[in-house]
């Protein structure tokens, strides 16, 4: 019978140099790819959407590789290794959201849109106020997500230096924030691609290496493997059952079907994701990216059961959170079992190179999700609603046509703006990932999806659908999903209130449950459709015929 084998925090001695190394490697490897790439364009097309000339196999390698972040690698591993069947759930709501994805938005989104998810609402309703709101949207989900990737790495460095200091975790934060910087900054979206392709494919092969092993340790026997977790869980027969973390109280279990909610209908209102649709040359390239994607991340969600399940059975819940207590630690202590032990060359090496992908993981997502950020405050608030709009066209009109495939002065200007927004949205979310170092990175990007179904699914849905739409009903329906999302996450057991709570000293909650997608996932809804009711000014038929052709056929698109 297999038994676990408690390890130290992290490997002893000089033996953690090794991951340092392959940490710099990885770094150099990224900054080498961004410098190579950053020198064959300075177009909007090429910084916004990588000229727009990626296959479907690289673009599904890049969707699968923005979308598998510390949180599927570290957060949900995580959950599993302390909650057991709960934290299976985080993986089920992940991989699900990916057919509302594949059945509603990719084809479409690709069609209708140029850059960003405001580009498809402004096809149809032309107003300055609806692309402020969608872009101020997607820059708060962006910068949610970043926190949950930022503070992942502040506790995988941790492990790796052996020590629980804030400092190490602040300074690694720091560091992280410089380098998507960089990357965006110097590389745009090509450069962020081939970033994501390039990581996608370290962290598949790492998670099938450990998987492989885990199941070479158990002689294949699944059985025994939930045996061996239920018995090392500290829960006994509760941790292969429902209940373990949601199911202590009523609340908790609306808390559980308000999480379900967020995770299967955030995936396609995350900004991040929509911009990846704009890297191919067509929607059927589009359509065939997202079933690459699936298949990539179904395959990567099933092998991180198991690995969370093995990191019980060999390491134990209680070393796991006494490593990190959000369970953000429990892949790569188990990599370090795998290999041998604490002390072991092998041990040493295969925890040295999973802990390497994992922040590899959170470079190449840090920097799509700093991206897709500065491209919505450059493009959609910037250039779309605070500049003058017509006297840009009038510029537009004036350049030269040989000059027209560089990008004219306007859009050198945006793609300028662009970057400095990348610095100034870097700096807010280091400041904002200070404060959340206790909260488990899964979780974190729960509240991110929530706000991204509040505030962006719903006016995107109405925009694409219903004929009766109309601008006050989609500013209406962005701030009605996104105001109500904000607020109830700040008066919510998540700020205050809890022992692992970012402000864990004072208690101001007033909302019981910890992810409000419950409430403000219908509040989105309804908003816009009061919105559109109560609108002075009727919906343009000829605009939504417009988008319904160029969304169906692709006639006209980009």
């Amino acid at each position: 019978m297999t038994t676990a084998t408690p390890p130290p925090v992290a490997p002893a001695g000089d033996h953690h140099d090794l991951a340092i190394v392959l940490f710099a490697v990885i770094v150099l490897v990224t900054l080498a790819i961004t410098l190579w790439v950053g020198r064959r364009g300075s177009a909007a097309e090429d910084f916004y959407a990588g000229g727009r000339d990626f296959t479907p196999l690289q673009n599904g390698f890049a969707l699968s590789g923005d979308y598998l972040s510390a949180a599927s690698f570290l957060g949900v591993a995580g959950l599993i290794a302390l909650y057991g069947y709960d934290g299976v759930l985080y993986s089920i709501g992940f991989l699900v959201a990916w057919l509302v994805v594949l059945m509603l938005v990719a084809e479409l989104v690709r069609n209708a849109g140029r850059y960003t998810l405001a580009d498809v609402l402004a096809l149809r309703l032309r107003r300055r106020k609806v692309r402020a709101a969608a872009g101020g949207a997607s820059v708060v989900v962006t910068l949610l997500y970043l926190v949950a990737q930022m503070v992942g790495a502040g506790s995988l460095v941790a492990l790796l230096l052996g020590t629980n200091s804030g400092e190490a975790r602040t300074w690694t934060i720091v560091a992280v924030g410089g380098l998507m910087i960089v990357y965006v900054t110097v590389g745009g979206m090509r450069a962020t691609t081939w970033i994501q392709i390039v990581k996608a494919f370290l962290l598949i092969a790492g998670s099938v290496l450990l998987t492989v092993l885990l199941m070479v340790r158990f002689h294949g026997d699944v059985a025994e493997l939930m045996r061996q977790a239920a018995q090392h869980s500290g829960a006994g027969q509760r941790y292969l059952e429902p209940g373990l973390k949601y199911g202590k109280t009523v609340t908790s279990r609306i808390d559980f079907f308000s999480l379900g909610l967020a995770l299967v209908l955030g995936t396609a209102g995350l900004p991040h994701i929509l911009s990846r649709f704009y890297t191919v040359p067509t929607a059927r390239a589009a359509r065939r990216s997202t079933m690459w994607a699936i298949g990539l991340v179904g395959g990567f969600y099933l092998m991180a059961i198991a690995l969370g399940l093995g990191a019980t059975a060999l390491v134990g819940s209680a070393e796991v959170r006494h490593a990190n207590a959000a369970g953000n630690t429990a892949v790569p202590l188990l990599a370090l079992v795998l290999g041998g032990g604490n002390g072991s060359t092998g041990g040493v090496v295969l925890f040295a190179l999973i802990s390497a992908i994992a922040f590899a993981t959170i470079l190449a997502v840090v920097a799509g999700l700093t991206l897709a950020s500065s491209a919505a405050f450059a493009h959609d608030i910037w250039a779309g609603a605070w500049r003058d709009r017509p006297r840009r066209r009038r510029r537009r009109a004036a350049v030269p046509a040989a000059r027209a495939g560089r990008g004219d002065v306007g859009e050198r200007q945006e793609v300028w703006v662009a970057r400095i927004a990348a610095v100034g949205i870097g700096a807010v979310a280091i400041a904002l990932s200070l404060f959340a170092q206790q909260l488990n990175v899964a979780f974190l990007v729960g509240l991110a999806f929530a706000v991204a179904a509040s505030a962006n699914l719903p006016v995107l849905l109405y925009t694409l659908f219903w004929r009766r739409f109309t601008a006050r009903g989609a500013v209406w329906s962005v701030y009605g999903g996104l105001v109500p999302a904000i607020v109830l996450v700040t008066f919510s057991p998540v700020v205050s209130g809890s022992k692992v709570a970012l402000f864990p000293g004072v208690d101001f909650h007033w909302f019981p449950l910890e992810n409000p997608g419950l409430i403000s996932i219908p509040l989105g809804f309804l908003a816009g459709w009061i919105g559109t009711l109560t609108s002075p000014e009727p919906a343009d038929p000829d605009r939504y015929a417009e988008l319904e052709v160029r969304a169906l056929t692709g006639a006209g698109a980009a």
